[in-house]
């Protein structure tokens, strides 16, 4: 832990928190876009500055290892997550798993395998799947937080699995919705603890 001074301390925590937040399908104002911006909200109520890539801004070549040439949209997202001190993924559920659009923008995340920050070590994850129906969802959410697991990252103890077969995220004063909000938060609350922690 560190010794930093009190003051330094408060420095730390003072510094806005900066979020990621991924997610979306390429259907324009989907229930998983809608998912996504509504964690992103509890994220900012929370004081993060938040970074939200969605939709069609992470229709990326596939993943190849055996070339370092990469599209501007890959070389974004790679550098938004090293600025990143938190990261929210949200996935539709395509049968039963995590859609080819989010875990082809997460292959890239190998790019960060050599960095003085490895993956997403040390790093918050907030968790968020949608499908139509419980099944779906349920598998979706179990398989992003594997794949931050496996990256280093630390799920956030909620992870919310929404029914789109509901609709229910029309209101801001849903149950989804104070859920999606409490994961943004949980986000943020890591990082700055982290942070303290790391006196970084």
């Amino acid at each position: 832990m560190s010794d930093a001074p009190p003051e330094h301390s408060q420095d730390v925590l003072d510094r806005p928190v900066r979020l990621l937040a991924i997610g979306g399908s390429t259907r324009p104002e989907s229930t998983t876009e809608r998912a996504l911006a509504m964690v992103a909200e509890g994220a900012r109520t929370a004081g993060a500055d938040v970074e939200v890539m969605s939709g069609r801004e992470l229709m990326l070549p596939i993943y190849d290892t055996e070339t370092s040439h990469r599209a501007e949209g890959a070389r974004r997202l790679v550098d938004a997550v090293r600025r990143a001190d938190g990261l929210v993924i949200v996935s539709p559920g395509y049968h039963g798993a995590i859609s080819g659009l989010i875990k082809n923008a997460l292959d890239y995340f190998e790019d960060l395998a050599a960095d003085p920050r490895p993956y997403l070590h040390g790093m918050a994850v907030g968790c968020v799947a949608v499908a139509d129906g419980w099944q779906a969802a349920v598998t979706t959410l179990h398989q992003i937080r594997q794949v931050a697991h496996a990256l280093r990252g630390w799920p956030t103890p909620l992870g919310v699995a929404v029914n789109s077969g509901a609709d229910r995220l029309l209101s801001a004063d849903t149950h989804d919705a104070r859920q999606l909000h409490m994961v943004g938060e949980q986000v943020v609350q890591f990082a700055r603890m982290y942070r303290l922690i790391e006196g970084a």
